[in-house]
């Protein structure tokens, strides 16, 4: 397990191993999720030229942990009736900063859609990480937590937002080929 301190450090080394950006991507989001004790952390790339995205990448902490909505075979136009449902996408698409929601229980509906959160992903913790690039979208990280509110400490947010921007290129070449 990677320890959060030295989670960038690590990321970046994999970027830089010259691994398929599958197989980077991958771990990446294994890396995440355990560096952040995470139940599961999954990664929505995008398409921006075409609007579209899908979950293609998933880690779960083990078999009990919900897999509901998470990797999803064929891209979905994503700049259509989901932004008016989801703030959070919405937010992303906006180029907003990412969103650390402690508790969906507890976000305003300025932050999120309880009801979409709880139907379609059922976490209750969330890290809403925005990979953007020139004004545009390229995916979303998201950790998660079921069950429990948590806390996410500066150190977090800052190695977070420390490797999105390592994170783009690898999801540029992935999509290109994808």
């Amino acid at each position: 397990m990677i320890p959060i301190h030295a989670l960038s450090a690590a990321i970046s080394q994999l970027v830089q191993a010259g691994r398929t950006p599958a197989d980077t991507l991958n771990q990446v989001v294994e890396n995440v999720g355990t560096a952040l004790n995470a139940d599961r952390c999954f990664l929505y790339v995008r398409q921006p030229d075409q609007g579209r995205g899908r979950t293609a990448f998933c880690w779960r902490k083990n078999e009990t942990i919900p897999d509901k909505n998470t990797i999803q075979p064929d891209w979905q136009p994503d700049t259509k009736a989901l932004p008016a449902e989801d703030p959070l996408i919405r937010a992303g698409l906006a180029m907003k900063p990412s969103v650390y929601v402690d508790d969906v229980e507890t976000a305003g509906t300025e932050v999120l859609n309880r009801q979409f959160e709880r139907d379609t992903f059922g976490h209750r913790a969330l890290i809403h990480a925005h990979i953007q690039k020139d004004n545009q979208l390229w995916g979303i990280l998201q950790p998660c937590m079921f069950g429990r509110a948590r806390h996410w400490t500066e150190e977090e947010k800052t190695q977070i937002e420390t490797i999105l921007p390592l994170l783009q290129p690898v999801i540029a070449a992935y999509v290109a080929i994808s």
